[in-house]
């Protein structure tokens, strides 16, 4: 059973920068697709961003293209959130989840299995 470990969360002033990383332990990063999601605090958790396995296709929620950028890391078994110009609004925890031979880019998250348990990203001056 793949587990997922997320990090790099914290505080970060308006405007600026952060990555954030989910290490699959126990399987190949290709051999799963991978979702970023979010949950700010009374509201609904929604999908942020995606790769699928294999091929590797990308999707990014409007609120965030062009400011976040998915990759991955096939030798540190990670997939990256890369995210800047942070806004107030991105205050959430961070989750990603994982479904092995996911060869579709989703954010919704029943199509996932596995999930990790947050990191919390706070923007804020």
């Amino acid at each position: 059973q793949v587990q997922l470990v997320e990090s790099g969360g914290g505080l970060v002033q308006p405007g600026g920068t952060r990555r954030l990383s989910c290490v699959l332990s126990g399987w190949a990063v290709g051999d799963y697709g991978v979702g970023w999601f979010r949950q700010a605090p009374g509201q609904e958790r929604e999908g942020v961003s995606c790769i699928s396995s294999s091929d590797g296709r990308i999707y990014y929620t409007d609120s965030v293209k062009g400011r976040f950028t998915i990759s991955r890391d096939h030798a540190k078994n990670t997939v990256y959130l890369q995210m800047k110009s942070l806004k107030p609004e991105d205050t959430a925890l961070y989750y990603c989840a994982a479904r092995k031979y996911f060869y579709s880019c989703s954010v919704h998250g029943e199509d996932y299995t596995y999930w990790g348990q947050g990191t919390q990203v706070t923007v804020s001056s």
